[in-house]
């Protein structure tokens, strides 16, 4: 499999082998297999001790036939403190019990529910590795993956543009990507940020935005953006590349189209 090499002024350069990994079949089950395993979520619970740090000293016993209980006082078997004392006569209130002032949470969040604990095998992440790599150079599952792109024919995938590209300052780099992408697919390419219409404006979640386009580079370039995502070949996972599902719309440099190859090849 061949591409040509895209020049930062959109013209088309010189042709480039592909590594074998772009004309791998795209197993989008395993694909979503591993973006599964890879979630991630922020444990939280209240304090193991909430609710049972008393401030009075003593405890009721639930026992029958002993001193200090609640037996034959006209009260129910509540847990209770003791506030104060006069020989055998207490003044003691509910406590620890979730209907009681200061008490525990009756169903408390679970850390151990939150934790995620999936595996994969090294030869299922190899293989989602090339699907994802495959995808992003489908003409039919990136025009799938967006919206925009249903009706619209595109050509050229995958992307490969020169090195140049990674020297480019903020305009220039938008610039030279709307020549690159051309105007239909630089509509989907640029990270955009719009707020959430609704209630969750005032829950977290005022903002809702896009992934924008994937640049992949080399090892040792470097391009510092904020508009679009930037990842170089060593750091790039699965995540990167079909975050949401495959066929997310990606960018390579041509030095790492060379480390890809180099970094994923056939068993």
């Amino acid at each position: 499999m061949k591409a040509h090499i895209l020049e930062i002024d959109g013209k088309k350069g010189k042709e480039i082998a592909l590594p074998s990994a772009f004309s791998a079949i795209v197993r989008e089950d395993i694909v979503a297999k591993v973006l599964e395993a890879k979630k991630t979520r922020q444990p939280y619970a209240p304090s193991p001790v909430g609710g049972k740090q008393h401030s009075a000293s003593g405890k009721i016993q639930h026992v029958r036939h002993v001193w200090k209980t609640m037996q034959g006082k006209g009260i129910s078997r509540v847990p209770r403190k003791i506030m104060s004392r006069r020989g055998s006569q207490f003044n003691w209130v509910g406590a620890e019990i979730p209907n009681a002032v200061g008490g525990r949470r009756a169903h408390p969040p679970k850390i151990l529910s939150m934790i995620n604990t999936r595996r994969i095998n090294k030869k299922e992440m190899s293989l989602a590795m090339k699907s994802a790599l495959a995808a992003t150079g489908n003409e039919k599952i990136v025009s799938q993956r967006y919206e925009r792109l249903k009706e619209q024919k595109i050509s050229g995938l995958p992307l490969v543009v020169e090195s140049k590209i990674t020297h480019l300052k903020a305009k220039e780099l938008i610039a030279s990507l709307k020549k690159v992408l051309g105007d239909i697919l630089f509509e989907v390419s640029l990270k955009q940020r719009s707020v959430r219409s609704g209630k969750g404006k005032a829950r977290g979640r005022k903002y809702k935005k896009n992934l924008g386009l994937l640049l992949v580079v080399g090892n040792k370039e470097k391009l510092k953006t904020n508009v679009i995502d930037v990842r170089n070949v060593k750091e790039l996972n699965v995540t990167d590349l079909a975050n949401g599902g495959v066929g997310r719309l990606t960018m390579y440099t041509e030095e790492a189209i060379k480390e890809i190859g180099e970094r994923i090849k056939w068993r």
